[in-house]
């Protein structure tokens, strides 16, 4: 069972639970092109690696990277925290980094964070390769749900406490694929 849309545009259904819009593509794309500023601003010249963590991150990293015009190098991470709807607690690696980041900036680019487990747990990881400096991006911030203190340098949008589906964020593997952002009704 996939995706499905509701007669009035506004909502969808995901596997077996009904979302309604809640951040519009247009929306999504003003603060990626936000973000991009900032980050060229903030690297420059540093020629950082960018770091997005799968699966989620994919269509933001890639909408993101096409508006960077700075150089950078690219790679991929892979952790996981989640089932259906709830963080597990227990965090895994599926994609290790095969990149020497050491002496080099890199930038961590998520999706969303929410109790900021999983990024406190790769923050940890990549600390000990010494880069030069360890940021983070995230299109999805919920400061409600958050239980750490490590800064968070590129932030699209805060967001409340709730659950949400689409541009790459999924429910149980589903709805990755919406151009907008739904949250659960």
């Amino acid at each position: 069972m996939g995706k499905k849309k509701h007669s009035d545009g506004k909502t969808v259904r995901v596997h077996d639970r009904d979302f309604r819009l809640y951040i519009s593509e247009q929306k999504i794309r003003k603060s990626i092109s936000s973000m991009a500023e900032a980050i060229e601003q903030a690297y420059g010249e540093l020629n950082p690696i960018l770091l997005p963590v799968l699966n989620g991150s994919f269509i933001f990293a890639a909408d993101l990277v096409r508006e960077l015009s700075m150089n950078f190098e690219l790679a991929f991470i892979k952790a996981q925290s989640y089932d259906a709807f709830h963080s597990t607690g227990d965090i895994s690696e599926r994609i290790g980094l095969e990149l020497d980041i050491r002496g080099r900036h890199v930038l961590l680019i998520e999706d969303i964070i929410d109790t900021g487990n999983t990024m406190a747990w790769m923050l940890k990881k990549l600390a000990e390769k010494q880069p030069a400096s360890l940021d983070i991006a995230t299109l999805l911030f919920k400061p409600e749900a958050y239980l750490h203190d490590f800064p968070i340098r590129f932030v699209g949008m805060e967001i409340p406490d709730a659950f949400v589906v689409g541009y790459g964020l999924d429910y149980d593997g589903h709805g990755r694929n919406l151009k907008a952002i739904y949250q659960v009704c």
